[in-house]
C-alpha cells in the first residue's frame, strides 16, 4: 500500500476545510516536516507577501515517523514567511501534540487567508471543523489550554496556540503546545495571530503503525543497549539542557551581558545540576520519549510563584534572562521563564532583546519609560517580558525585535544587535564555535544552533561513540574549536544536511544524532525503512536534508534574500571582554568571507548572490523553485 499524506488545506477567510492527498513519489521527495511544510508554503505563497497579512501562508506539519513508539519522534514543524526576518519562518516543536496531530488524521495541516473573527480548528480522527474562539482571545495559555480541552469534551485533546504575545503581533511569539512546548523562533505565533487563529486542538485514537513492525521492534528493543553504552544520555536526562550552562563558562562561551563577554560570574547559580538540587519538582517528557529532559519547576514564594504546568526553563532561556541580562537568580529565570509561556514568547528573541535594551539604555540611546531596565536587575526583565507580550510603552517597540527596535535608534544602537537577517543569535558562540557561527550566517531563517553539529563534537576522544558516530558521514579529522578552514566548513556542510534530514523527519535531536545522541545516523536509516517501507539508504536521506535546504534558499531567494543577508552582526567581529578563557577572541571578517564562499562552492550557491544555482536546483529535483525577482513588500 503506498505511503501518502494527509493534508487539510484551511481557508480562514471562506471558513472551508478541504482534505488533499500527497502522492507517495512527492512525500518520499519532501518526507515531513520541514521539508513538505516549505514545499506546501511555496505551492501557495505568492512572493512578496506580507507576513503579517492575509497573503501569509501557515503550514504545521509532521512526518511519517511522528507518533511511533519509539524515543524522539514527536516533532512539528511551524512554516510561513517569517514576521521577524522576512525570509522564510521554519520552527520545531516536542511534546505530545505532534504524535496527537498525526493519530488524528493529519499530515500537515495549510492555513490561508483571515479570519473575520478569531476562530480555532478542531481536528478528531479525521473530521475537522473552525468553532468561534472570541471568548477565548486574551486568554494566557494555560487559562486556553484548560477552556479548550473543556469545550471538546476530551482531556486527552492536545492544543497548540497563541498566548497574548501572538494576539498582539510580537514578531517573535511562540505557538505554545501543553503550555510550555513552543514552536519558539521565527515569529510563528505572531502570523498565527494576525489570522486570528487562537488554536489547533488535536484528537486522534488511530495511532500509526511502522510499515515493518517487526524490524521495528527489533530496533527498540536496542534501545536499553544503547543506553547502557551512552552514560551522556542518563546525564542529559538527568540536568536536561540547562546542564550545560557550567560547560560552557567554564570553556568561555557563556554569552553574557549581551554578547560582551564569555563568562559569567553567577553561572554555577543558575545551571541545571543548581536546579536539579533546588526547584526541580519533576522530570518531564514527550511522547514515547525514555530521556525525559524536560524541566517542570514549582517555586511558592508569594512574590516569584511559579506554577509547575509551565514547566522549567532550559539552557537557552537560562542564558537569555539570566547570563544575557547579567542576572544571576535562578528563582527568578524560572518566573522568567513562566512568564514567557504564559503570554506565548520565544525565549531566545525576548531575552536577547531586552539584554540589548539594557545595553542601548545604559549607552544613552533608548529611553525605557521606566522600566529600570540594567544589567543585574532581574525584576526589570520580568517588567519587560509583560511589557513586551502586552507592547505597553517602550513595550511596543521592543516587540519588534532587536534589530528594527535599534534601526528606529540609529547606527549607533544598530551596533549593539546581534542578529542574523533580524533574527537574534541563540547561546552557542560564534568566536568559541567558529563552524556554527558560519552556519548562522548562511541558515535561511536566521541564526540557528540546532542547523549542524557544533565544532566542540571534533574534540573528543578519537575512538569514541561521538567520533564513530561523525565517521559515518565523513572524515573530518581532528580540528580545534576556532578553526574555519576548508575542512571545517566541510564538516559543517555534511552536518548540516544531516541536521536538516532531522527536521524533515521530524526527529529530536537530542535522541537522534551525529556525535553523542541516543541514536545515530546508521539506526535513523534504519529507522525510517522500518517506519515507512521504503528502502532508503544514508545517501537518500542526506540527500533529503539537502533538498531542504535549498528548497528554504530558494524560498528567500524569490524574496531577494541571499549573500547580504549571509552575515554575522558587527559585535562578534570585536573583542570580549571579562577575564575567561575567550576573552580578547573576536573573528575576522577574511576568515569568515573564505569560509562562506568555500561554504557556496560545496553547496551549489553562486558565490555572487548566494542563492541555489540552476543547476544544483535540477540536481536535487527544484527546478519549479528556480529562484525569481518578488515584488517589494513590507515585511
Amino acid at each position: 500500500m503506498p505511503l501518502t499524506a494527509t493534508v487539510h488545506h484551511v481557508d480562514l477567510a471562506r471558513g472551508t476545510i478541504e482534505p488533499r492527498v500527497v502522492p507517495e513519489d512527492v512525500y518520499r521527495k519532501y518526507p515531513g516536516g520541514s521539508a513538505l511544510a516549505a514545499y506546501l508554503l511555496m505551492q501557495a505563497i505568492r512572493p512578496g507577501a506580507d507576513p503579517l497579512g492575509p497573503d501569509n501562508v501557515l503550514v504545521m506539519a509532521v512526518s511519517p515517523l511522528t507518533g511511533l513508539a519509539i524515543s524522539g519522534q514527536s516533532r512539528m514543524t511551524a512554516c510561513a514567511r517569517s514576521p521577524l526576518t522576512g525570509a522564510i519562518g521554519d520552527s520545531q516543536c516536542g511534546g505530545f501534540f505532534p504524535a496527537e496531530m498525526r493519530a488524528a488524521g493529519a499530515d500537515a495541516i495549510v492555513f490561508t487567508g483571515l479570519a473575520a473573527e478569531p476562530v480555532y480548528l478542531w481536528l478528531s480522527d479525521g473530521r475537522a471543523e473552525l468553532r468561534p474562539a472570541r471568548h477565548l482571545w486574551g486568554k494566557e495559555t494555560a487559562e486556553a489550554d484548560r477552556l479548550l480541552r473543556e469545550e471538546v469534551g476530551d482531556p486527552k485533546a492536545e492544543v497548540a496556540q497563541i498566548g497574548p504575545a501572538g494576539e498582539n503581533l510580537v514578531r517573535f511569539a511562540a505557538i505554545m503546545n501543553m503550555v510550555n512546548r513552543a514552536n519558539g523562533r521565527t515569529g510563528m505565533g505572531a502570523v498565527m495571530g494576525s489570522k486570528r487563529l487562537k488554536a489547533v486542538v488535536v484528537r486522534g485514537t488511530k495511532p500509526p503503525k511502522p510499515a515493518v513492525p517487526d524490524r521495528f521492534r527489533e530496533l527498540t528493543r536496542r534501545l536499553k543497549e544503547l543506553q547502557e553504552a551512552n552514560p551522556g544520555i542518563a546525564w542529559f536526562g538527568e540536568h536536561g539542557t540547562a546542564g550545560v550552562l557550567g560547560l560552557q563558562n567554564k570553556m568561555g562561551g557563556q554569552p553574557t551581558r549581551n554578547y560582551g563577554e564569555g563568562t559569567f560570574e553567577h553561572a554555577a547559580a543558575i545551571d541545571g545540576v543548581t536546579m536539579v538540587k533546588t526547584i526541580l519538582k519533576e522530570r518531564d517528557t514527550c511522547y514515547a520519549c525514555v530521556v525525559k529532559c524536560k524541566r517542570v519547576v514549582e517555586i511558592r514564594d508569594p512574590d516569584l510563584e511559579v506554577d509547575p504546568i509551565y514547566g522549567g526553563p532550559e539552557y537557552e532561556t537560562l542564558t537569555f534572562f539570566g547570563s544575557m541580562c547579567g542576572v544571576g537568580d535562578l528563582k527568578l529565570l524560572a518566573r522568567a521563564s513562566a512568564d514567557a509561556n504564559r503570554y506565548g514568547l520565544d525565549t531566545i528573541s525576548c531575552g536577547a532583546t531586552i539584554a540589548w535594551a539594557m545595553e542601548a539604555k545604559a549607552k544613552g540611546l533608548l529611553d525605557d519609560q521606566g522600566l529600570g531596565l540594567a544589567f543585574g536587575d532581574g525584576r526589570s526583565v520580568l517588567r519587560a517580558i509583560e511589557a513586551i507580550a502586552l507592547r505597553r510603552g517602550v513595550g511596543d517597540l521592543l516587540a519588534e525585535g532587536s534589530l528594527r527596535a535599534a534601526q528606529r535608534l540609529g547606527p549607533a544602537a544598530v551596533d549593539l544587535t546581534v542578529t542574523v537577517k533580524g533574527q537574534e543569535l541563540p547561546a552557542h558562540m560564534p568566536q568559541h564555535k567558529r563552524s556554527l557561527g558560519l552556519i548562522y550566517a548562511v541558515n535561511a531563517f536566521g541564526a540557528d544552533h540546532q542547523s549542524s553539529e557544533h565544532d566542540s563534537m571534533l574534540r573528543t576522544k578519537p575512538g569514541s561513540l561521538h567520533r564513530r558516530r561523525l565517521a559515518e558521514l565523513g572524515d573530518f579529522g581532528d580540528l580545534d574549536l576556532r578553526d574555519l578552514s576548508d575542512a571545517k566548513v566541510a564538516f559543517a556542510y555534511r552536518t548540516q544536511c544531516f541536521y536538516s534530514a532531522l527536521d524533515t523527519l521530524g526527529l529530536c535531536q537530542f535522541v537522534w544524532g551525529p556525535s553523542w545522541q541516543l541514536y545515530g545516523p546508521a539506526e535513523t536509516v534504519e529507522l525510517v525503512r522500518y517506519a515507512t517501507g521504503w528502502d532508503v539508504t544514508l545517501d537518500e536521506v542526506m540527500r533529503a536534508g539537502e533538498r531542504r535546504l535549498h528548497l528554504l534558499r530558494a524560498f528567500n531567494a524569490r524574496e531577494g534574500i541571499g549573500k547580504a543577508a549571509d552575515a554575522l552582526p558587527r559585535k562578534l567581529f570585536q573583542p570580549l571582554g571579562g577575564t575567561g578563557p575567550t576573552a580578547g577572541v573576536a573573528l575576522t571578517t577574511e576568515e569568515f568571507e573564505r569560509a562562506r564562499q568555500r561554504y557556496y562552492e560545496l553547496g551549489g550557491f553562486d558565490p555572487a548572490t548566494g542563492h541555489p544555482t540552476p543547476a544544483k536546483l535540477a540536481e536535487l529535483g527544484l527546478e519549479w523553485a528556480m529562484a525569481r525577482p518578488a515584488p517589494a513588500a513590507a515585511s
